[in-house]
């Protein structure tokens, strides 16, 4: 248009509309080329009908055998027994059930990672509000528990049928979870097979539970009916133990050696878990490790899937705009534009690499963290079923039960998953950071030669490191030849005038090595902290404050309930009480029993050689847990319970 708002000749019709187009909007690119556009996939069997199938019947599983078993146990002269609640599994027992129940949990802990990360908290809901969600989380987390209840109550009643409808219940979740995910094996969430790898673990634990019913269904078939398979199964255990216990060892003749591979060696083997004869791990803390290993799985799979296709998708899509916008705010790679796109995404491969490894290893370090927890679990158990407190707790103690004690006991294996979650997010954030510095500061610049930011501090720096270098080389040659005699047999100060000198003149430079010595303290205790966050065993705190860190007392309580339940020894003794007749010998008749019995009583009758031995040796065995047993120590007299307990082989004196 011309300037007194005439059109121009030359403007024709079809320019006009070409310049309209201008002001239409383009359309918008898909923000997802189309090999990544993931289509909704509707499975078979749903996770809603999924669900409206299984809890009804696991509902229908409870009552059966609430009906068929325990009416037979409870309140038999009244209505010939009643139904009641069956129990999940004995935490507190040897059952040799260890294996399914653990496969239990990782399938429950499995379903609460999918409740934090899915919209809907529970699998009957299609949209759920905001308003309501946090009441629907609430609920789905009394739900699942329920859902797989009945999975521990069918091994826990040892019952035929318990063991088959057992196998009916791990066979359909299995089989209709192994159908979903091969029918749906992709997902838009997060990653296209975060969906299929996230449910591995509770598809593994499901067809360990699909095995081992119909194994456990095999045995109970070939037993005989009238045998009482759980009390022979809980006192194996003990009674293994006690023959260990009792063996005589032998003497090793060979001499501790003090080379460095031997040290190494040993210093290795404490970090590894091997099982020892005549001990097990109680059940509890078989599920802690458990459920830590598939919470490990779950926390580094989610942190992996979040950060490193999305950084992929960033650095396959870096062009020249990417290097104008970082242009714009100061940030020039060079002044060739193609090699700054060529190093931009180098930065970013770098940046991947420095997110993997600090994943790797915090995931290592946390898995070695754990199976030195079981190391020291197991030395700690037997320490306190010897009776020595004192090697554990930094007092000794009365192990006997409280109400913090059950509590601490009831959430030890909870506290250990949560722990074991933070330990690896604050693992691989630090770690994340510190392979940022060394990559980007360090090995970067000395590589190309470029951006010697850190080199170039330091060198400004250069008389201040000399200077504490020297302080350091100084003190440590005038320790060593001027201020310290040394002879065959003692060591003693020398030249003490000379090292009081010395110590007011280095005053002020050891003061700037103080802070430089706070820092590092700072930095270790951080790291020390972080990488044993997932342990209960050990505090966080010092020896004399260690019952004021939360999750040490956790671990303190829950010992003190599991020496006082479940020692073996105790289990031993309470079960040869209730045998008719002797272990591993053919059953006598009654009269045997009782004429044997009046034999041990009548000391002043002579009596044979072979019943001499058995006395003296039922005997000891009795004086042996009655002394040593912490079960024990509450139902003793004032003056006994007065005796501060002692480890075996330390004379306990009576109070005088």
């Amino acid at each position: 248009m011309s300037v007194d708002g005439s059109e121009p000749a030359n403007w024709s019709v079809e320019e006009e509309k070409n310049y309209d187009d201008w002001y239409l909007d383009e359309p918008a690119a898909p923000t997802k080329p189309a090999h990544e556009i993931i289509l909704p996939c509707d499975p078979t069997v749903p996770d809603q009908l999924y669900h409206l199938i299984l809890a009804p019947l696991s509902l229908a599983v409870l009552l059966t055998l609430s009906v068929l078993v325990k009416r037979r146990r409870l309140c038999k002269g009244w209505f010939n027994g009643v139904p009641g609640l069956l129990s999940p599994v004995n935490f507190l027992g040897q059952d040799g059930q260890k294996a399914g129940a653990a496969a239990v949990f990782g399938v429950l802990f499995c379903s609460l990672c999918r409740l934090v990360l899915d919209p809907n908290p529970l699998p009957f809901l299609t949209d759920s509000s905001l308003q309501y969600r946090e009441y629907w989380k609430i609920l789905a987390l009394l739900y699942y528990p329920t859902l797989y209840y009945p999975l521990l109550a069918c091994m826990s009643v040892r019952h035929g049928a318990g063991y088959f409808l057992g196998g009916i219940l791990s066979w359909l979740h299995c089989g209709i979870l192994i159908w979903q995910k091969a029918q749906c094996p992709e997902a838009p969430k997060f990653h296209r097979y975060y969906s299929l790898l996230s449910a591995l673990p509770q598809i593994a634990c499901f067809l360990l539970l699909s095995l081992l019913y119909p194994a456990w269904l095999l045995k109970k078939c070939k037993e005989d009916k009238k045998s009482k398979c759980d009390e022979v199964t809980e006192s194996s255990y003990c009674l293994e133990y006690l023959q260990t216990l009792l063996k005589k060892k032998k003497k090793s003749s060979s001499q501790l050696n003090d080379c460095f591979p031997s040290q190494s060696w040993s210093s290795l083997n404490s970090y590894l878990y091997s099982p020892q004869q005549g001990f097990h791990l109680p059940l509890k803390l078989i599920l802690s490790s458990t459920v830590g290993g598939i919470c490990l799985y779950q926390v580094a799979l989610l942190l992996l899937v979040v950060f490193l296709p999305t950084v992929q998708k960033i650095r396959a899509a870096i062009d020249m705009d990417a290097v104008l916008m970082l242009a714009g705010f100061g940030i020039n790679f060079t002044q060739d534009r193609e090699e700054a796109i060529i190093l931009l995404k180098y930065y970013l491969w770098a940046l991947e690499v420095c997110y993997v490894s600090a994943l790797v290893l915090s995931c290592a370090l946390t898995v070695c963290m754990l199976v030195r927890s079981l190391v020291l679990h197991r030395s700690n158990l037997k320490a306190l079923y010897r009776g020595a407190t004192s090697e554990v707790f930094l007092h000794d103690q009365r192990l006997r039960p409280s109400r913090s004690a059950i509590f601490c006991w009831m959430s030890f294996t909870s506290y250990q998953a949560a722990l074991t979650c933070i330990g690896l997010l604050l693992q691989q954030l630090v770690f994340f950071i510190c392979n940022i510095v060394i990559t980007f500061l360090v090995i970067i610049p000395v590589v190309y030669g470029k951006n010697l930011l850190l080199f170039k501090i330091l060198k400004t720096m250069w008389p201040f490191w000399v200077m504490v270098l020297l302080a350091l080389i100084l003190q440590h040659l005038c320790a060593r030849f001027a201020f310290l005699q040394m002879s065959s047999t003692t060591r003693e100060l020398n030249n003490r005038r000379a090292l009081y000198m010395l110590t007011y003149l280095l005053f002020p430079i050891n003061m700037l090595m103080g802070f430089l010595m706070g820092v590092w303290r700072i930095v270790i205790s951080a790291l020390f902290n972080i990488i044993h966050m997932c342990r209960l065993d050990i505090s966080l705190l010092h020896r004399s404050v260690e019952t004021f860190d939360p999750g040490y007392r956790i671990y303190y309580h829950f010992l003190k309930i599991e020496v006082s339940q479940s020692h073996p020894m105790m289990r031993t003794f309470c079960f040869l009480l209730m045998q008719p007749s002797t272990l591993g010998r053919p059953a006598r008749t009654k009269n045997g029993d009782v004429e044997e019995g009046i034999q041990l009583m009548q000391s002043k009758t002579p009596l044979t050689k072979g019943v001499n031995s058995r006395q003296s040796r039922t005997r000891w065995w009795l004086a042996y847990t009655l002394l040593n047993n912490p079960s024990l120590a509450a139902l003793r007299t004032a003056r006994l319970v007065a005796v501060t307990p002692a480890p075996n082989g330390t004379p306990v004196m009576s109070p005088s």
